[in-house]
């Protein structure tokens, strides 16, 4: 099993976790993160050490990323298993799905790539390496099964991990915050590179507010892939009441607005209906890569899935800390548009299906382990 990202990370494990309930004596090895090994699988390689942002960042991590293909495509020719599961990271699984296909070794890819956004050209690869596709977006399985990949839409497994409902007075209380001003989460992503970018300015918009909301606080959920040192050198030497969190969930139900990076953590906000501010900042030189091969009106999963503009969007020149303070204030404004924002986002989680993604997912999973003992003799 591969998962390049924190998020791959979380749904790997909860997956891990499924095919278990099913295939109790299942053993696993791969890339992951720690709810991976938490599962119990074998890590066999960090996905933090893995992670990169934009495309010129990639060429820091080669050195690594080769070391790491090479191991597992040395385990696909020696040991044979019964099935490669991908998570996302499309390059990478890519590449190992063709070495699995050339070892005769199943490939199951969950969470593909985002092709219907960019490089459509890969859709031929997944079509030749995966066996079979699992989907996780309403609109996916049809521009898969088009193009004739094997493909099934199993719903979004944020919807198996968000909490349908927390209480917003008792993480208030538990916290020691009274509520009286404006609550404010921070969540600058789960690489380095997104944090070192975006958190600074987040915290600079935040100081701009707080002159006008008195009370007004901070929550900042650390992912696991981000060590607590680097958010305390980030916010230092800042006067705004920042409160680091392990859990992203109870500090998504206190806040009445949350500043995020593009990314998984837009769902998850959109999920509990919290308005948010999407913002989102690479390499100049990234950049104007990006915009040569990306061709989605929206960078936010949110707008892209609703097909429209629910939340506001800021990127490169346009993430500074004035233009996100009035996105934000327009926001922190109790009226119309807020109750429509919030509205919205929950039309926009009704799209996405109910609870069991993980569980459709491991069936299909054991099916494909099943039908490969079957043709093969146990070792």
């Amino acid at each position: 099993m591969v998962a390049g990202e924190a998020s791959g990370d979380l749904h790997g494990a909860n997956l891990v976790r499924a095919i278990r309930r099913l295939a109790p004596h299942t053993r696993f090895c791969g890339i992951g993160g720690k709810r991976m090994e938490d599962a119990g699988v074998t890590i066999l390689f960090p996905s933090s050490d893995l992670a990169v942002v934009g495309f010129t960042e990639v060429f820091s991590r080669l050195r690594v990323i080769r070391k790491a293909y090479l191991k597992l495509k040395s385990i696909l020719r020696s040991e044979n298993p019964d099935l490669l599961i991908v998570i996302d990271y499309p390059d990478f699984n890519l590449l190992l799905a063709g070495a699995a296909k050339k070892f005769h070794v199943p490939v199951l890819y969950y969470i593909s790539p985002q092709v219907w956004a960019w490089r459509p050209g890969r859709v031929k690869k997944i079509a030749d390496r995966a066996d079979r596709v699992a989907v996780i977006l309403p609109f996916e399985q049809q521009f898969y099964r088009r193009r004739g990949v094997a493909v099934e839409y199993v719903g979004h497994p944020l919807m198996d991990i968000v909490p349908d409902r927390l209480c917003k007075e008792e993480i208030l209380g538990s916290l020691g915050l009274s509520g009286k001003g404006p609550i404010i989460g921070l969540l600058p992503g789960s690489r380095r590179e997104e944090v070192t970018r975006l958190l600074p300015v987040m915290i600079r918009a935040v100081e701009a507010l707080s002159d006008s909301h008195p009370g007004l606080a901070c929550l900042l959920p650390l992912a696991p892939t981000i060590t607590p040192d680097l958010v305390h050198s980030i916010i230092g030497g800042s006067t705004l009441p920042i409160r680091i969190q392990d859990d992203m969930y109870p500090v998504l139900a206190a806040s009445d607005l949350v500043l995020v990076a593009s990314g998984t953590a837009t769902l998850e906000a959109a999920i509990m209906q919290v308005p948010m501010v999407v913002i989102y900042r690479v390499s100049p030189l990234s950049f104007r890569l990006a915009k040569l091969v990306v061709k989605v009106p929206f960078i936010s999963l949110v707008n892209l899935i609703a097909g429209e503009r629910i939340v506001p969007e800021l990127i490169q020149g346009e993430v500074t800390p004035g233009r996100i303070a009035r996105e934000a204030e327009a926001i922190l404004e109790s009226g119309p548009g807020r109750e429509s924002m919030v509205n919205r986002l929950g039309k926009l989680k009704a799209s996405l299906g109910g609870k069991s993604a993980s569980e459709k997912t491991a069936r299909i999973a054991v099916e494909m382990i099943r039908a490969k003992r079957v043709s093969r003799p146990l070792r």
